[in-house]
């Protein structure tokens, strides 16, 4: 019988360029487009010439597992960046399988964000005057909204209290509180914004993810909270919390976070061990 023909590809640099150029023209979200093409140019970057195979895919993986420097989910966020660049240019042949991942039981408590935590942040964010940060964070934690989606806060949704967002070929309807609409309105007076966004630079132009990102860094130490729990993702985390003790509605819950799998959902109510402890001793099993 003979040998089965291992078929390879040349993987140039201007085809990277064609498949962000294809991603875009799917409307993938920017920062996924960002991601799938910082993991493929890395890739390439590893071949070094070579050509592609799926022998060379799979060596490329295990060496990734080997390196001891990349967690499991990471490694699938690379291997899915090239899977999709392989779907692109047609070289099926290549693609690999992610890694089984174990369902995580626990949160890891040094990354997690308590309620009188972000109460310190936003109250540390006031009393430095900087108000646009403090309402930033209380309207993705008042919502449960990405930070991608804060350019979706405008004039006219406080008007309206609500905003209809756009992403990943959805539309989504978030209401927006009526206590933080009252406080929107109130920073939308004191700074003149006729309409559009509210939260703008000193430019005019909206913030970005990074610049939200560093503001909220920037008050930790004021506010005693360790920096390992200070991102924007962690408030949409808080909110997911509150909501899921309040209500108990995972599906009304996936809706609002805009979430098409309720899994999805379900990662973000994972506890903390100390948590889970607690309720395993409230069982009573134990004399």
């Amino acid at each position: 019988m003979p040998a089965k023909k291992i078929l390879s590809h040349k993987l140039e640099p201007p085809m990277l360029a064609a498949f962000v150029r294809h991603l875009r023209a799917e409307e993938r979200e920017e920062n996924t487009i960002l991601k799938y093409s910082r993991y493929t140019n890395e890739f390439i970057t590893w071949l070094d010439g070579r050509a592609v195979t799926k022998t060379v895919v799979v060596e490329w993986k295990e060496e990734l597992q080997t390196a001891g420097k990349f967690a499991p989910a990471t490694i699938n966020a690379k291997l899915a960046s090239i899977n999709a660049f392989f779907k692109f240019a047609g070289w099926d042949d290549c693609r690999v399988k992610a890694l089984r991942l174990q369902r995580r039981m626990f949160r890891d408590p040094g990354r997690e964000l308590s309620k009188a935590e972000y109460m310190r942040l936003v109250q540390a964010a006031y009393d430095r005057g900087d108000e646009r940060l403090a309402l930033i964070m209380e309207t993705i934690c008042g919502t449960g909204i990405r930070v991608s989606e804060v350019q979706y806060i405008t004039v006219e949704a406080v008007k309206q209290g609500r905003t209809s967002i756009r992403l990943k070929g959805k539309v989504r309807t978030i209401i927006l509180p009526g206590k933080l609409c009252k406080k929107l309105s109130k920073y939308i007076r004191k700074n003149k914004i006729a309409s559009g966004e509210i939260f703008l630079t000193e430019s005019g132009r909206g913030m970005s993810r990074r610049q939200i990102w560093a503001a909220m860094k920037s008050v930790c130490k004021a506010a005693g909270v360790a920096a390992s729990k200070v991102f924007p993702h962690n408030l949409r985390h808080l909110f997911a919390q509150a909501y899921y003790t309040v209500y108990h509605d995972i599906v009304k819950l996936a809706d609002m976070l805009g979430h098409s799998s309720i899994e999805t959902t379900r990662i973000y109510l994972i506890s903390t061990g100390r948590e889970h402890a607690r309720q395993m001793d409230k069982l009573g099993l134990v004399t």
